[in-house]
């Protein structure tokens, strides 16, 4: 079926790719582990063999005569579809592991709500979870993708924009009916608000930005709990502790469910927000590349889910 391979080595064939591929036998063999004068008698079995010259001798290094290149072509395309299909097989009964790095809120109440489908998708896949509170100013070497918040202009790697930074005032909607008064932006300032620990370079909203953007001339109460964990602050609305910030595509699963409401409806919009970011020193590879796509068709679908709904408020 195949007469014109006749009894050629496979290890022939190797060490012409890698030779025509580096353009020279001492790189050949290095990337085979073994010595140039052995690569150099592997040619010239291969040549005798097809009774044809596949180099051209020049000063300083060798050439693909014509035959030589025409044959690189095929023999390149065929190591590859073989190097392919062993990969298929022995890797069919093994796990990669995917390491993704981002913040507490991110994973929890974005990543965490969803992550299920992109398992169920990809059932070889297992995701490891790497949060930080800090934003990951650098990046572990084992990182292969990362979600951040910023601006987008990250030392990191190169981004791919996910959302907007959209926020507003949430709390319980049991601790609401129990308020002797109405929560408008007017007296917001009069009601425990939940404030944030952060980092001197953080770009998270806080109760002050949001009370300058509401138009809100009085500075915010310091607030008898404040916390260093996004997490924990959502927890301590929930429990009917007070108002948080809510970032709307965290909290967008908390407000269906109604674990939290809007009190009201002004919402505070920035030029942050949330952006895959995968390192310049890692490779692109196909893992790697599912699971970006899969962020993006994800948020794409929560984006229209919501589009043109209000989220869920209860007025008083």
């Amino acid at each position: 079926m195949y007469e014109a391979l006749g009894d050629l080595s496979l290890d022939l064939l190797r060490a012409f790719e890698a030779a025509a591929r580096h353009r020279s036998f001492t790189a050949a063999a290095m990337e085979l582990g073994t010595t140039q004068p052995a690569i150099s008698q592997q040619i010239k079995r291969l040549e005798e063999q097809l009774a044809i010259r596949l180099f051209d001798r020049i000063y300083r290094g060798i050439e693909l005569t014509d035959a030589g290149a025409l044959l690189f072509e095929h023999v390149q395309g065929g190591l590859q579809a073989i190097n392919a299909g062993l990969s298929a097989i022995t890797q069919q009964d093994q796990h990669e592991v995917l390491q993704v790095a981002t913040d507490f809120a991110f994973a929890a109440y974005w990543l965490m709500p969803r992550l299920h489908r992109f398992h169920a998708a990809n059932p070889q896949v297992d995701v490891s979870l790497v949060t930080s509170e800090r934003n990951h100013a650098t990046l572990r070497s084992d990182i292969d993708v990362a979600v951040l918040f910023g601006d987008g202009r990250f030392k990191q790697g190169d981004s791919l924009w996910l959302f907007n930074e959209e926020v507003f005032p949430v709390c319980s909607p049991q601790w609401l009916k129990e308020q002797a008064r109405p929560l408008s932006v007017q007296n917001l300032h009069d009601f425990p608000l939940l404030h944030l620990r952060q980092e001197n370079n953080s770009q998270w909203f806080d109760w002050s930005g949001v009370f300058r953007e509401l138009g809100i001339a009085s500075a915010p109460t310091p607030g008898q709990l404040r916390f260093d964990n996004y997490t924990l602050l959502i927890q301590a609305a929930i429990a009917g502790q007070g108002v948080a910030i809510g970032w709307r595509h965290l909290v967008d699963n908390l407000l269906e469910q109604n674990w939290l409401c809007r009190p009201i409806s002004d919402t505070v919009i920035s030029r942050f927000g949330y952006y895959v970011v995968q390192p310049q020193r890692k490779r692109r590879g196909q893992l790697v590349e599912r699971f970006v796509d899969w962020l993006v068709a994800e948020q794409a679908s929560s984006a229209q889910s919501l589009t043109g709904l209000a989220l869920p408020s209860i007025a008083v």
